[in-house]
């Protein structure tokens, strides 16, 4: 199968969506490989690394997706690609179409794009090996990020995430204990800041003791407790995520009148909507913004700030499900693959997520027998 790799143009995007260890293992198989020319230089891979890999190197955006029956990608294509890729073509990305103006999403169905969302490729435990991979990152991010943010010079109020003798630690509140709740955590506690993780699910709280200990408080994310830990927060760091749909506001701008002033929110949910009424999506041009007294830090693809790594951990997760879509074709890998199927969203001009249908008014349709 002919496989293309693109140069992401987001602002603040590294990343690129194989490692050229991930390209020898496709063109051993006898796949062809297209990578556009320096699209690896952000993650540290030269277009000689990727030629070592067996690579071929083009010279031009078009020229890959003319090229590729198979394209990866890392950030949401912007509205412009939408029409250029090529009908019946498979193309994985971070799409988080539950975000997605219905015109686009219906030039998808139209050219009969086949959509595979990293963030929503899960397996029958309910693990999501793209998203943990990238979230485990972000979450450990967080905490180095966050305690920038804290300082004078960035705006914040003047404290120090692990406290000093005498000095008590920065207290962050951590919504979700899901992968990136989790790292966030056990990063956080392990420099000696106070954490508390609030979550909805009892099991998911478990979790996160096992894995931290027992020195970390965990409560249930009702309104009165999300409300109280508000009110004692210096951070507030957002890891709730909903496969594939937009997540829920869970902070409204009224509530931030609970928190002390100059505290920061960072809200990792953003590249799915966020959780806080107030939250909009920026970038490291210009990551903060104030509402209300409170810092906002809402930079949706914060693992691009370590590429190199995340790139490595991006193709641990995704390099099995494209040898076999490229050594099966797609059809069956669909067919066969049932986390594959689960991370996909539209596939032969058909909406392939029942809630996603429901969500934008489409006609939804079965892909293999089983609910995706």
């Amino acid at each position: 199968m002919d496989v293309g790799l693109l140069r992401d143009r987001r602002p603040f995007e590294h990343r690129i969506g194989l490692t050229p260890g991930g390209v020898k293992a496709l063109t051993d198989r006898g796949h062809r490989v297209y990578v556009e020319s320096n699209a690896g230089l952000g993650a540290g891979f030269t277009d000689e690394n990727y030629r070592q890999a067996g690579a071929t190197i083009v010279f031009s955006e078009e020229e890959a997706l003319l090229r590729s029956q198979l394209v990866l990608r890392i950030s949401p294509p912007p509205p412009a690609d939408y029409d250029r890729f090529q009908p019946g073509q498979v193309v994985l990305s971070s799409w988080h179409l539950a975000l997605a103006p219905a015109d686009r999403f219906a030039t998808l169905l139209d050219r009969k794009i086949a959509t595979v969302g990293y963030e929503i490729i899960e397996d029958e435990d309910g693990r999501a090996p793209v998203l943990q991979a990238m979230s485990e990152i972000a979450g450990r991010l967080a905490v180095t990020v966050g305690s920038g943010l804290l300082l004078n010079d960035f705006g914040g109020k003047g404290l120090l995430m692990s406290g000093s003798p005498g000095i008590p630690p920065a207290s962050l509140v951590i919504l979700g204990a899901g992968t990136l709740g989790r790292a966030a955590a056990e990063t956080a506690r392990g420099i000696g800041a106070h954490v508390v993780v609030l979550d909805r699910s009892v099991d998911a709280l478990r979790r996160v003791q096992d894995r931290v200990g027992f020195d970390v408080p965990t409560m249930i994310a009702t309104r009165s407790n999300l409300e109280k830990a508000l009110g004692f927060a210096d951070i507030i760091l957002c890891a709730v995520a909903v496969h594939g749909e937009r997540t829920p506001i869970l902070v409204t701008r009224g509530m931030l009148g609970l928190m002390k002033p100059r505290s920061v929110i960072m809200d990792l949910s953003i590249d799915q909507g966020g959780c806080c009424e107030t939250s909009r999506p920026t970038d490291f041009s210009n990551p903060t913004y104030e509402v209300d007294g409170i810092i906002h830090f809402c930079v949706p693809n914060l693992p691009s700030t370590a590429s190199r790594a995340s790139t490595r951990a991006l193709t641990d997760a995704i390099l099995p499900f494209v040898e076999e879509i490229a050594d099966h074709g797609f059809d069956r890998a669909i067919a066969d693959n049932r986390s594959l199927c689960r991370g996909t969203y539209t596939y032969d001009g058909a909406c392939v997520r029942k809630g996603l249908a429901e969500h934008l008014g489409v006609p939804y349709r079965d892909p293999s027998g089983g609910a995706p």
